[in-house]
């Protein structure tokens, strides 16, 4: 008997528990113990968490490994396009027959008990990761850290906290000490842990409870540096300076994801720096769109699609239009109710030329586009509503034909831009 597709297994775990979002490790611990612990059997694993950066560090981090000929499992979220780029196995996408089929065991072993998507899907990669021969794991932490789902692995290889900033206060808190606390929560006692640039009181958290548990830190500006200088990447720690090019990810902030990544593969005595800087891949994050329908409607638009959606995520995306050649640069911007639109909208005002506000098609939580445009003229950017997102591309092809457009302001939004880019 054939089994049902990913997508309706998918939705049928969308049913087993009432909140989307509901921090504990509690049911994700039950469902494991039912399918033998495979978080026990994964090859070593490296646990990424952060509000920032997160994804990117994971890509370069696989491409360091990849690019001295070793493999790595990978588990992000959330998915663009498809809910298979959430798993790698071994460096590939999951196939539609392998995920069906462990969704499928996962849900009857779960039976009629309540447990959110994210946690049963997590547990799921876990089983996939359980059974296929790689030499790392590299898990990507969904929502916080401490109560997050991936947070069962006992001893990891190694733990990275990216940059902490606000985001997700109704779950994690409402001061940066109290997100990076929650952050910190992937620290183990005795496995190293890379720090990326910090906040005063959020580093602070951090080093306290890497100080309880006898973590050792490796924490940028002080055991690791890196940066920018001459258009080359200077990267240095206790064994050593190595001259890097600049990361293929565009970004002056991918220069620190960047560092945090050569750092964990100078920990880990694997992988080859320069394919870390130089080979990665990451979607939405700052991604040049060369072809699909929507270049077509457009052709010499220079178009661009990011992710970002938090006010770090704003600051990052305007330093990168900073540090691009000058040009009109119109935002087709869509986002939604829980975030904090003025703080993302704010940094990005000084290198706006228009913004045209849309809602994010088939999300229940959009801002509606009304409401993104009044929060863009209260940023000082001239602003308009668009039905689509092609609607505005077009409109803005006809009146500033060789402009550069930059889709921004949510992952989802993105992931629709992706679907329908094909």
């Amino acid at each position: 008997m054939s089994l049902p597709s990913s997508d309706a297994l998918l939705e049928r775990m969308m049913t087993l528990h009432p909140k989307i979002i509901d921090l504990t490790l509690d049911r994700v611990t039950r469902l494991l113990d039912a399918l033998g612990n495979p978080e026990r059997r994964l090859p070593p694993v490296i646990h990424i968490a952060g509000t920032n950066g997160k994804g990117s560090t994971q890509a370069m981090i696989r491409a360091g490994l990849e690019g001295a000929g070793l493999t790595a499992h990978a588990y992000t979220s959330p998915h663009l396009a498809r809910f298979h780029e959430r798993i790698r196995l071994a460096g590939d996408l999951i196939g539609e027959d392998a995920l069906s089929a462990l969704l499928d065991e996962c849900i009857t072993a779960n039976g009629p008990d309540a447990i959110t998507f994210f946690e049963a899907t997590t547990c799921a990669a876990m089983l996939a990761f359980s059974r296929v021969p790689a030499d790392f794991t590299l898990l990507e932490v969904g929502l916080g850290g401490r109560l997050d789902a991936t947070n069962v692995v006992e001893h990891p290889a190694l733990t990275i906290i990216t940059p902490v900033s606000l985001d997700h206060q109704q779950y994690l808190g409402d001061t940066l000490a109290l997100i990076a606390g929650e952050k910190a929560g992937i620290i183990k006692r005795g496995v190293p842990c890379i720090v990326g640039p910090q906040a005063a009181d959020g580093l602070e958290v951090i080093e306290a409870r890497a100080a309880r548990l006898g973590a050792p830190l490796h924490v940028f500006g002080q055991q690791w540096h890196c940066f920018a200088d001459r258009g080359r990447m200077v990267f240095q720690d206790e064994n050593g300076l190595l001259d890097l090019p600049l990361p293929n990810l565009p970004g002056p902030h991918q220069v620190q994801n960047a560092g945090a990544a050569v750092m964990a593969l100078r920990l880990l005595g694997k992988g080859d720096a320069e394919a870390a800087v130089t080979r990665a891949f990451w979607p939405a994050r700052m991604q040049r769109l060369r072809k699909g329908p929507l270049v077509d409607v457009a052709p010499k638009v220079e178009l661009w699609l990011d992710g970002g959606h938090n006010p770090a995520g704003g600051e990052a995306v305007a330093a990168t239009l900073a540090a691009m050649p000058k040009r009109p640069t119109h935002l087709i911007c869509g986002m939604l109710n829980t975030k904090d639109i003025g703080g993302y909208l704010r940094p990005l005002a000084a290198h706006a030329t228009t913004l045209s506000a849309v809602s994010i098609p088939g999300e229940a939580a959009t801002l509606p586009a009304a409401a993104t445009c009044e929060a863009a003229l209260k940023a000082g950017i001239v602003a308009t509503e668009a039905a689509t997102v092609l609607d505005a591309l077009r409109a803005i092809a006809q009146t500033d034909p060789q402009a550069r457009v930059l889709i921004c302001g949510s992952l989802y939004l993105a992931g629709q831009v992706l679907r329908e880019n094909g």
